[in-house]
C-alpha cells in the first residue's frame, strides 16, 4: 500500500517557502504580493505554481520563475515542481494582501 501524502500539509510547507522569496523591487515576498495565483500539488507529489509577475518585462522575468522552482524543489518531499507564468489576469496592486499593503504604506 502506497503512502497517501498529505498535499494540505504540502501546500503549506510550499506557501512558508514562496514567502521567503522577494521581489527586488518591492520589499515584500512574492506571496503576499499576489504574484502566486496558485499552487496545484498532486497525489505524487508533483507541484505546479502558476504566477505572475509585476509586469511583463519585469527585470527578474528570467531569474524569479526559476528561483520559485528550485526553492520548491528543495522540499525533501516534492518530487517535481513546475513554475509556468501567466499575465492572464494581469497583476494589480489589488492582488496584494493586507499584509503587503500596510508594510508598503498604502493603507
Amino acid at each position: 500500500m502506497s503512502e497517501i501524502i498529505d498535499t494540505t500539509n504540502l501546500g503549506e510547507k510550499i506557501v512558508k517557502v514562496l514567502k521567503t522569496i522577494f521581489d527586488p523591487e518591492i520589499p515584500v515576498d512574492i506571496y503576499e504580493l499576489g504574484l502566486i495565483y496558485d499552487v496545484l500539488v498532486n497525489e505524487d507529489s508533483e507541484v505546479k505554481i502558476l504566477m505572475t509577475l509585476t509586469t511583463p518585462n519585469c527585470p527578474v522575468a528570467e531569474s524569479l520563475p526559476m528561483e520559485v522552482e528550485e526553492k520548491v524543489k528543495s522540499l525533501d518531499e516534492v518530487k517535481s515542481a513546475e513554475v509556468e507564468i501567466t499575465f492572464d489576469p494581469p497583476w494589480t496592486q489589488d492582488l496584494m494582501s493586507e499584509e503587503a499593503k500596510l508594510e508598503l504604506g498604502m493603507l
